[in-house]
């Protein structure tokens, strides 16, 4: 029987099902247990320290105990510490990016995406490189500056050497004032060699979704393919981690499996990368089963409502204090509004989930992975987070400065938000303000960014920051940063 060891290389050791059956059994005994509740969000809370602000996370134990907890006030206060840990390390600024849908061919059998092998009557599309190009002009064009790359699994047609050209056409693609400075990629488990491969590429994340910690129902969900080895898939973080990638994305797709149980698994996944390499990961997604070609969600008997998804969002950002985390348009804007408030710092806008469908005037259904919830446009996204009192980021900044990994922790954990990634922030504001709003748009960002610039604490920082913004505005001088 393997035996839990947050450092061991092994899957079934650092996703340990007995250890999370345990957790399960001490959360739900210790559910109304206020004290230890207290104490347990008490640690959670940020603490003041000379150089900023420090959290210790929680263990996973800890926060399914929270989870699991079904006190009102105590519910309420989890969301309220989860919103000053946000703003703590990431402040008020919300990144935005689109996901960019290369190819739907795939060999893998799994239950819940409409692209398995088995799905006959789904339209199959692979973008040719001029396609690509294409579609990240339709993307330049809306004021994108940051895509995650998606492709289905297939050795033939979506081999690595695709991938990689995709890559490079995406990064030679300058467009009036547009380009794309990041691409994250989110493909199948792979070899180090190919993480290797992707990390020369300059790729920023690499991001990987588990879909099910729990080993029998993965192979259930996932009946043939590649993707059917549980181990092979779920170790694919360190092999990319050995392969030189430091930024790596983790997720899990609620509602198909118990959300109890997926949420400890997620929780020790993010302790053991910390670990082992020494630092968790950059971002977490909290994706839900959505309907799609051939996809009926009811089918799945763990479906989770609003309220329990908006306690997910809030846990995890309390266990996992630094990481990014991420809601995508498979939620509804109304759903995005409440989480925003309870940790999220990264959402998708504008999103299509269609091979090819950018380039298309009227929004594709035919080779959509999932139906798209929030169908806003970019311009609408960016006004919506303003009235909110979120300052829209194109930021790539740190991904090209070299700050990732511990680099990046590094500086989060240090409190130099305000000093470098807010600046950069209203940097990337306007230019999306002078080369893409509406004049409604455009109006209230500048009025933001005239308030927003009077919170950078380093008046050196401000000045920049302040005749850098003058420069964009005066002329077509865009990407500066700190």
């Amino acid at each position: 029987m393997a035996v839990y060891n947050p450092k061991s290389l092994k899957a079934e050791e650092f996703i340990n099902d007995e250890e999370i059956k345990a957790t399960l059994a001490y959360a739900e005994a210790n559910k109304n247990n206020v004290e230890l509740i207290d104490q347990i969000l008490e640690k959670a809370r940020p603490q003041k320290t000379a150089t900023g602000c420090q959290c210790t996370g929680l263990t996973h134990r800890e926060a399914s105990v929270l989870l699991a907890c079904e006190i009102p006030e105590k519910i309420q206060k989890m969301y309220e510490i989860a919103e000053e840990i946000k703003l703590a390390f990431y402040g008020n600024r919300i990144v935005i990016f689109a996901p960019l849908y290369l190819s739907n061919y795939c060999i893998n059998g799994c239950v819940y995406c409409p692209y398995h092998a088995k799905n006959k009557h789904i339209a199959r599309k692979k973008l040719t490189q001029e396609e690509v190009k294409a579609e990240v002009i339709a993307l330049q064009d809306m004021g994108h500056k940051r895509l995650a790359i998606e492709a289905g699994e297939d050795p033939k047609n979506n081999p690595i050497e695709y991938i990689l050209d995709c890559i490079k056409t995406i990064y030679s693609v300058h467009h009036k004032n547009g380009d794309i400075r990041r691409v994250n990629v989110n493909i199948a488990a792979t070899t180090v060699e190919n993480y290797r491969k992707l990390k020369e590429a300059g790729i920023g994340t690499y991001i990987l979704f588990q879909e099910t910690y729990h080993k029998k129902s993965y192979e259930e969900l996932h009946p043939t393919g590649p993707k059917h080895d549980y181990d092979y898939h779920t170790e694919a973080m360190d092999r990319a981690m050995e392969g030189g990638i430091d930024d790596v994305g983790l997720g899990v797709l609620f509602g198909l499996e118990m959300y109890k149980y997926e949420f400890a698994g997620l929780i020790m996944h993010a302790e053991h990368l910390e670990a082992v390499h020494g630092v968790g990961p950059h971002t977490i997604s909290v994706p839900r089963v959505k309907r799609a070609d051939d996809i009926d969600p009811d089918m799945f008997d763990n479906g989770i409502d609003d309220d329990t998804f908006t306690k997910i969002a809030a846990c995890i950002r309390l266990a996992v204090p630094y990481t990014g985390m991420i809601v995508s348009t498979r939620e509804t804007e109304e759903v995005r509004q409440r989480l925003l408030r309870v940790g999220i710092s990264q959402v998708s806008g504008a999103s299509r989930t269609s091979v090819g469908g950018y380039t298309q005037e009227e929004r594709p259904h035919d080779t959509e992975q999932f139906d798209v919830s929030d169908q806003r446009s970019l311009d609408e996204v960016v006004r919506w987070l303003m009235e909110s009192d979120h300052i829209p980021s194109f930021c790539t900044a740190c991904y090209r400065a070299g700050r990732t990994g511990d680099r990046f922790m590094s500086l989060c954990k240090s409190g130099q938000i305000l000093n470098c990634c807010h600046p950069n922030a209203l940097m990337t504001l306007a230019e999306f303000l002078e080369d893409y709003a509406s004049p409604e748009t455009k109006k209230e960002g500048y009025e933001m960014i005239e308030r927003e610039l009077a919170r950078i604490p380093k008046e050196s920082v401000r000045k920049i920051a302040e005749q850098n913004i003058r420069d964009i505005r005066s002329s077509n001088r865009r990407d500066f940063r700190f």
